[in-house]
């Protein structure tokens, strides 16, 4: 009973009551106690509670209903009391709860804590991770990828000190500026000739605009440059360009970064628990896990060198998220459909959603998920295709397998390219060990469909993982996708409490305030 916890100086009610009433007006909330009046505590976040951070709740002893309110308890005189409700513990952050009369039945509800499972002693480990990796890109590697190791490098080992006596998402913001956005405007500002992705968008721009295709024929593939491995969605982000502007506004690589942050932003404030409008414990948690995730290398290395993986990845995690509101359906297949119209990369996670929704809503919402997809997708591939399907085949399915005149440069120290270079035996066997996976994939997937989107991603990041180390001409930047999905994984865990309201039974007695 909350009387006897307080008591025993388990639940601070000293503490509430100082906190919602003036100096002045200490009697009166010790009166207001023991008349059984319901009050709240300061609050930080009280809008956010009231809007759902915990659902009201009262009791019904027959026809008379117990009315309760919201009550958001500070940051540092409510952890013994939090910790008897919710079995919390907290590091400072605000806790919510429920405010319960003194009077009759009634459910006190779980704390609910906006601490992450990634806390700052895994922010810590992982920025010194990210700082060895790019010290061993400055020492190993050349070209553009030491540029943004020499920036990064520093960066990353000032953040884990820092993260250790500061709270603020500031951090995590410095960190993603001097780990994308500095490296970035300094190439940009080197000027000379894009980057050999950057120089084929900008081109498909503007083949799509006067040809109606973002390819070369078979008459003008004269070098491994003049191929295009992407598909059609991908021209959009040279389209700037080609319609004349100029600077900034007319470069490829601002575009896309811009979409990759903006759906990893979308992605990962679909897991807050609370509007982030209203929240300001979930606010910080978001722009610290956007900042976190934006700032890790195997993002800001390809954005700061501009690949064009990270808008893929983007919207592959903004699909995974929204599915799990089941109503959101069909924005999950139209951001999965983009995906699909700028990189093959992105097709195994048609089978693999549409697995996990049969298996949580039915084949229906399985079907329609799928047909959405493949219909955006047609809607943008189609007509490109029809307008020269020679040509997209030649660099779009021939050329990243190797089977044309014209060789790509990618190469790795990947299991499926070390074979490819012994031959065209071991390209052979590298093709047949893909084919293999796939199959694999699609069996398990009959008998073990996964069960939620979370399990959904996993399967993801491990079949392409799989894919890109056994494919050929595969290059290491494709593990940006496991890398990516596996950090989303993390960055949305949600925090281990328990969650279970806890019935309690208070007679009609007086409450007499017990002093520290």
């Amino acid at each position: 009973m909350p009387l006897d916890l307080y008591k025993n100086r388990q639940l601070d009610l000293d503490a509430m009551v100082t906190s919602a009433y003036p100096l002045e007006g200490i009697d009166q909330g010790y009166q207001d106690m023991r008349d059984r009046k319901t009050f709240a505590a300061s609050s930080s976040c009280s809008f956010c509670s009231a809007r759902g951070g915990v659902a009201r709740r009262g009791s019904q002893r027959g026809s008379r209903r117990t009315a309760t309110r919201l009550v958001v308890l500070g940051p540092w005189w409510h952890l013994d009391a939090a910790r008897m409700i919710g079995g919390m513990s907290s590091n400072g952050e605000t806790i919510t709860t429920e405010a319960f009369p003194l009077g009759g039945s009634h459910l006190i509800a779980v704390a609910r804590s906006h601490q992450p499972w990634f806390d700052r002693r895994y922010e810590m480990a992982a920025y010194w991770i990210f700082a060895a990796y790019a010290i061993a890109v400055v020492l190993l590697a050349g070209g553009q990828d030491v540029i943004w190791a020499a920036w990064a490098a520093p960066a990353y080992a000032v953040a884990a000190v820092a993260v250790t006596w500061s709270r603020s998402w500031g951090v995590a913001a410095l960190t993603a500026v001097f780990a994308v956005a500095v490296p970035l405007l300094v190439m940009m500002a080197q000027g000379g000739e894009l980057a050999a992705g950057m120089t084929v968008i900008d081109r498909s721009a503007t083949l799509l605009i006067r040809d109606g295709t973002p390819y070369l024929p078979s008459g003008q593939l004269s070098s491994w440059l003049a191929y295009n491995p992407y598909l059609p969605a991908m021209a959009l982000f040279g389209l700037p360009s080609a319609i004349g502007l100029q600077g900034a506004p007319g470069d490829p690589r601002v575009w896309l970064v811009l979409v990759t942050v903006t759906g990893i932003a979308a992605a990962l404030s679909l897991g807050v628990p609370h509007s982030v409008r209203d929240c300001a414990g979930c606010r910080r948690t978001l722009l610290r896990s956007i900042a976190f995730a934006t700032a890790c290398p195997a993002v800001a290395l390809n954005l700061a060198v501009t690949t064009t993986d990270p808008p893929v990845l983007a919207l592959m995690l903004l699909a995974i998220a929204l599915l799990n509101f089941p109503e959101r359906l069909w924005p999950a297949a139209v951001a999965l459909g983009l995906a699909c119209a700028m990189k093959p990369t992105a097709w195994l996670a048609i089978p693999v959603l549409a697995a996990m929704l049969r298996y949580r809503y039915g084949t229906w919402a399985a079907a329609r998920f799928t047909a959405i997809s493949v219909a955006v997708f047609l809607v943008i591939t189609l007509p490109v295709m029809l307008a020269d399907p020679v040509a997209m085949a030649q660099n779009t399915v021939l050329f990243p397998l190797g089977l044309t005149a014209h060789l790509t440069p990618a190469q790795s120290l990947t299991p499926g390219d070390l074979l490819a270079r012994t031959g065209p035996v071991g390209h052979d066997l590298s093709v047949g060990l893909l084919v293999v996976v796939g199959v694999a994939v699609a069996v398990l997937l009959l008998i073990r469909p996964p069960r939620s989107p979370r399990a959904a991603a996993w399967w993801l990041a491990i079949g392409l993982a799989l894919m890109f180390a056994l494919g050929p001409d595969e290059r290491f930047g494709y593990f940006i996708y496991p890398l990516g999905l596996v950090g989303w994984l993390a960055l949305t865990r949600p925090a281990k409490q328990n969650a279970a309201p806890v019935p309690v039974e208070l007679k009609n007695r007086t409450a007499r305030p017990h002093s520290a």
